[in-house]
């Protein structure tokens, strides 16, 4: 079977009518791992991406799991899947040049029936079912939600000279990560409205540009982002201290 057969017609299960539907966005180029796939990298001889998926198959809070991931790895994404019983899997989708375009191709995969949805990094493999939940739950009320940790730093505004601007009030600074929820029709109305998304780097500014009120919930510091090495090293600290307890 060819890729683009396999993209199109690679759909594992029906979708669970209770929970929510969550896209998970793994089709980044890993560009600041140095030559690592960040997704396929091992945490205590698991992949990063399985340790996530796993995560969101455990929530009784996720309904389905639709993956965006590059197309040449479709087919290994199946296998690992299969391998680590990922049943909410529904479809793998092969993503687009920029994340924002990657998850518009995953939001062409919801039931019909999804009022709301999650969107996840893939590379966010310590997501906890609280977070998970609270995300879901401020859905009800809300059009678009984000998880979010206090800034612990100072942080400096500077020019691309490294002149610094101004010094933000630190406390009301957010660090925001993902599970990221919107309302689908809200969603695609704002991105409708906006037109070219490629430049937004989370669904949550999508929301702010088009108009829409953006709420936080809270987050985790443990729920960090696998961007370099030197936060798998990181990862691997936590997998050792999960352990220990």
């Amino acid at each position: 079977m060819e890729l683009t057969e396999l993209k199109l017609e690679y759909n594992l299960r029906g979708s669970d009518n209770s929970g929510i539907p969550v896209i998970i966005a793994a089709a980044g180029s890993s560009s600041r791992m140095g030559g690592i796939n960040k997704q396929t990298a091992l945490l205590a001889g698991v992949p990063v991406l399985a340790r996530t998926l796993l995560a969101f198959e455990r929530s009784d809070s996720v309904s389905s799991i639709i993956l965006v991931v590059k197309p040449e790895d479709v087919f290994s994404m199946q296998l690992m899947a299969q391998k680590y019983s990922i049943d909410k899997l529904t479809d793998i989708v092969c993503g687009g040049n920029t994340r924002q375009e990657s998850v518009l191709k995953g939001f062409e995969r919801l039931p019909r029936n999804a009022e709301a949805v999650l969107i996840h990094d893939g590379a966010r493999p310590f997501v906890d079912d609280l977070i998970i939940r609270s995300v879901a739950d401020a859905l009800k009320t809300c059009s678009a939600v984000t998880c979010a940790v206090p800034v612990k730093d100072t942080i400096k505004v500077t020019d691309k000279n490294g002149m610094v601007l101004s010094t933000p009030d630190r406390s009301s600074l957010a660090a925001v990560q993902t599970p990221q929820g919107v309302r689908v029709k809200d969603y695609l109305a704002a991105t409708e409205k906006i037109g070219d998304v490629s430049n937004f780097t989370d669904d949550m500014s999508v929301m702010e540009a088009a108009g829409y009120e953006v709420y936080t919930v809270a987050g985790s510091y443990r729920n960090i982002k696998i961007t370099t090495p030197e936060d798998l090293k990181l990862a691997e600290y936590l997998i050792g201290g999960e352990a220990e307890e």
